[in-house]
């Protein structure tokens, strides 16, 4: 019989879901919407964690609604993934010999699109 800790999801699962269902939504979601969203069956109050932990993350921002709160990604996926690279870079001290590195492993199609993208933006 397996133990309880090898039936835990992965970190950062449970938070994906929530965020799924606040884009698949694409209007504000109270907690119990949130909860009926869900595929997994999770405790209310696991769900309120959830939220205020991607509140304190800044992915997620709210509303007051009714007796509570409404939650909204603030970004979509691209964007959020988009943050992440930033914060990733922002946490090495050498920016350059990160963005070397990068650089180095891209595809040429990548490369193409990323020298498209850095023209549009200085025109």
């Amino acid at each position: 019989m397996p133990d309880k800790e090898s039936e835990r999801r992965p970190a950062g699962e449970l938070e994906a879901s929530v965020l799924a269902a606040l884009w698949a939504a694409g209007r504000p979601q109270t907690a119990a919407q949130v909860r009926e969203a869900l595929s997994q069956s999770l405790a209310r109050t696991t769900v309120a964690t959830l939220l205020g932990r991607l509140l304190d993350k800044g992915v997620i921002d709210r509303s007051p609604a009714h007796r509570g709160y409404a939650y909204f990604p603030v970004e979509d996926a691209h964007g959020l993934t988009a943050r992440r690279m930033h914060r990733e870079l922002d946490q090495d001290g050498d920016r350059n010999l990160v963005l070397a590195r990068f650089v180095e492993g891209l595809t040429g199609d990548d490369e193409t699109e990323l020298r498209r993208l850095l023209e549009e933006s200085t025109d």
